[in-house]
């Protein structure tokens, strides 16, 4: 009897589990959740400028603005977990149960984020101070983070975490294995972890392109979508980081290129709340 061969799902196949309709109905909200949290964003961006440091941002309003940031640059990027996931979740829930682990879930992946966003806010602190102390410290900054976040493109970390990103069934057979107690919030931060690991580099080039440069995060959210969800995703891995040395070796002589570094640039204006 001759033996057949099964070609294993390709790994950038995440809806192998899931009918066409209902993964389309999925991706269709990650869309919408992620077109919401771009306008929440934009919308906030323009009553910002792009100055070093914190932006006068105090942590808890610097943090809530950092996690809407996330979700509309990783929303599309997680669905084929978070799709997939969220489908087991609702074949073994309902009602009220049901809403709450999708909430564990979402709240487990924005809390990683959330975690590394305080990083962030530190090392913009740390930057604003010595650009204010000394405006052409920025142009070194500049060109160690730019030099930090290729290391990063070309590292064994990043390679490691996006083999897990790019490989969705290997996760959920992992994930099925975690014990119950708060099983969802625990999966969500996991996966979350990852992303940190696959991500931060890129991440870092908002400080000095700006935190709240809108064409920068959009570029970003592409190469974050692209190298974890198209076939040459490790081709542009590569590439990305070619360019940032480029931009490494450009920044101490291209005061352009640093937008978020210039002491000079528009002030932010004075806020009390969150303004859209």
């Amino acid at each position: 009897m001759p033996h057949l061969r099964l070609a294993p799902p390709a790994p950038t196949q995440p809806g192998v589990l899931l009918p066409a309709r209902d993964l389309a109905v999925a991706w269709i909200l990650m869309v919408l959740l992620a077109a919401l949290a771009w306008v929440l964003t934009i919308g906030q961006s323009r009553h910002m400028g792009m100055e070093p440091g914190t932006m006068g941002l105090a942590l808890p309003l610097f943090l809530l603005l950092w996690v809407v940031m996330m979700a509309a640059m990783m929303l599309p990027s997680v669905a084929p977990v978070a799709i997939t996931w969220v489908r087991g979740i609702n074949r073994r829930s309902a009602g009220p149960a049901r809403a709450l682990r999708i909430a564990e879930f979402v709240s487990g992946y924005l809390l990683a984020w959330t975690a590394f966003g305080l990083v962030a806010y530190g090392a913009l602190a740390v930057t604003g101070h010595l650009v204010d102390r000394d405006p052409t410290t920025g142009r070194w900054i500049g060109a160690a983070v730019f030099l930090l976040a290729a290391a990063q493109q070309f590292g064994p970390l990043k390679r490691v975490c996006l083999r897990h990103c790019r490989n969705p069934m290997f996760q959920l057979l992992q994930y099925s294995r975690f014990r119950p107690w708060a099983k969802d919030l625990r999966v969500g931060a996991h996966h979350g972890l990852y992303c940190v690991g696959c991500c931060w580099g890129l991440m870092l080039v908002l400080i000095p392109l700006g935190v709240m440069n809108v064409a920068a995060m959009a570029a970003l959210a592409a190469v974050i979508f692209l190298e974890k969800l198209w076939r040459q995703g490790p081709w542009l891995t590569w590439a990305v980081g070619l360019a940032f040395l480029i931009l490494a070796v450009l920044a101490p002589f291209q005061d352009w290129l640093l937008p978020g570094l210039d002491p000079s640039g528009p002030p932010m204006e004075q806020m009390t709340g969150w303004t859209g």
